[in-house]
């Protein structure tokens, strides 16, 4: 029985892990960003569904739509007011450019914290579900909203693949992920790929901080834990490497609900980093990561 409920849980906290790392991955790939802010996007998204419903009295839909909303326009100002400018920094050198990316990506994602426990205090938010009540699988009484979180992260991350596998933006997008110089020569624009992708990371972030919040809950001390899980799944996946990050998304999530159910929810990371380690030493490209 606990098996069945191990399997459940770890499957919804999984594609979880494995919508938030997708944008995550996408960002590194076109780009070449390490977002150090996406665990605080994400909460962002989740306290501004929770203060919709709770502080504004709006319905449950509206909430949930107005943290992505909020996740999008942080998203944006991540990109225009701490990315772009580091980037197109003329007194930076080039060679410095990604730690400094780096640092201004972790201190903007601290600030963001800042602001959330200012606001709205360090408490847990819990936004309210979509989908109410239980139902019985196999003599486990599992929330509805649950199954709801797996079945909307498996559609989101499905109409993503079709986004840059079927259509003109998404070619260019992948285009831009392997020749960006080639990219310009064939008379795109870079910048506007960018934007492009910051909007579709900002979606996908909100949609998973979003949920979250529906499913375990967050709150401004879960900034650093949602950043590290993100960056230790694109790690294990290989950077850059999407396909890589899908599955390293569920090897976390199930090792992370393994150690909440078998030894306790205040080591669930541990084991995950644990397996980063050891894999950097092996296999530092990763799962699925380029040689």
């Amino acid at each position: 029985m606990q098996a069945l409920q191990i399997l459940i849980d770890g499957f919804a906290i999984s594609a979880l892990y494995a919508l938030g790392a997708t944008g995550f991955t996408l960002i590194f790939g076109v780009s070449g960003v390490l977002n150090l802010s996406h665990g605080a996007i994400m909460v962002a998204a989740a306290v501004a569904a929770w203060a919709a419903a709770s502080v504004l009295h709006l319905d449950t839909y509206s909430g949930a739509l107005l943290g992505v909303a909020v996740a999008l326009v942080v998203a944006f100002a991540t990109y225009f007011a701490v990315v772009k400018p580091i980037q197109n920094s003329r007194r930076i050198p080039n060679e410095e450019k990604e730690i400094f990316v780096l640092t201004g990506t972790l201190l903007w994602g601290i600030m963001i914290q800042e602001l959330i426990a200012y606001f709205f205090t360090n408490n847990a938010k819990t936004v309210l579900p979509i989908v109410e009540g239980v139902v019985d699988i196999f003599g486990v009484r599992t929330p509805r909203n649950e199954i709801f979180t797996a079945i909307v992260c498996c559609l989101v991350i499905g109409l993503l693949w079709i986004l840059v596998n079927r259509t003109r933006t998404g070619k260019a997008v992948l285009a831009a992920s392997m020749n960006p110089r080639g990219v310009t020569l064939l008379g795109l624009e870079l910048t506007r790929i960018y934007v492009v992708v910051w909007a579709i990371y900002g979606i996908l972030a909100g949609i998973a901080g979003v949920l979250l919040g529906m499913f375990l809950g967050v709150s401004s001390y879960s900034v650093g834990p949602l950043t590290a899980s993100a960056f230790s799944i694109v790690v294990l996946g290989g950077l850059g490497s999407v396909s890589g990050s899908l599955i390293a998304a569920f090897v976390v999530g199930y090792l992370e609900t393994v150690t909440a159910y078998l030894v306790s929810p205040a080591y669930r990371t541990i084991p995950a980093l644990l397996l980063l380690v050891v894999v950097m030493y092996i296999r530092p490209q990763g799962l699925l990561g380029r040689r």
